[in-house]
């Protein structure tokens, strides 16, 4: 059966999410006379990248709410017990800074509009719709998507196959019938895969191939090989066409 419609991740797949988060964070910690507290800025911006990571893993299990985990990453990078207000009011002065720096990749206006009339498509993020919502339009590409869908307001998470599959019910569309594009080889790649899409990982760094690559999405390394991938798609045993 053929592919119908293309789901997208945002961060690290369409919006160079980690290239703004260390090019606003830096400034931001620049602002806040805080890079003298370590050896390097490099040093400053894993410490913040730990704390992310943490934080937002435990929003990803149901842990935290997407306040919660903003608040906290702030707390874990800064050592101190700050009230929800004193943490809030330090990330929306560091969001200004981040915000600066957003830019799509820049493959993906041409690979959206190659696709454009062959698929429709749409967004699961495991983020927030008013966060993703507002950084799409902001972007340029809010109108490219039918609907977008986040963890926040879903209730559940990428990997579990609930996610995926919100989308496709989103879309009217069974699992079979949509690809999903997203960077991240287990949560989007694996995850995508067992939820019984097609998985397309993209792999911009090549950070992960031969053994180390995860089973089941199908890899790339720029979107301009997005439009081949799903039009040789042979899960079914034979080429995908389209009408």
């Amino acid at each position: 059966m053929s592919i119908r419609a293309v789901v997208w991740d945002v961060d690290d797949t369409l919006f160079a999410y980690t290239s703004a988060d260390r090019a606003g964070m830096r400034a931001h910690l620049a602002a806040e006379g805080l890079l003298e507290a370590y050896a390097s800025a490099e040093e400053a911006l894993a410490r913040w990248r730990e704390a992310t990571h943490l934080h937002w893993g435990r929003f990803s299990a149901g842990e935290t709410t997407f306040e919660g985990q903003r608040r906290d990453r702030v707390r874990t990078f800064l050592g101190t017990g700050l009230t929800d207000s004193e943490a809030d009011a330090w990330f929306e002065r560091y969001i200004t800074h981040y915000e600066a720096a957003w830019a799509l990749f820049p493959d993906v206006l041409p690979a959206l509009d190659a696709l454009a009339a062959g698929y429709r498509h749409a967004v699961l993020s495991n983020s927030s719709l008013t966060v993703q919502d507002r950084k799409l339009r902001v972007l340029g590409v809010h109108d490219r998507f039918e609907t977008i869908l986040c963890a926040a307001e879903l209730g559940v998470s990428k990997p579990e196959a609930a996610a995926f599959h919100a989308a496709c019910t989103a879309l009217g569309l069974a699992p079979h019938e949509v690809a999903y594009v997203g960077d991240h080889p287990d949560i989007d790649g694996r995850g995508a895969a067992e939820a019984g899409l097609l998985s397309v990982w993209i792999d911009r760094d090549g950070a992960r191939t031969g053994g180390d690559a995860p089973q089941g999405p199908r890899r790339i390394t720029s979107l301009a090989e997005l439009p081949a991938v799903l039009g040789a798609d042979t899960r079914f045993g034979a080429r995908s066409t389209f009408g």
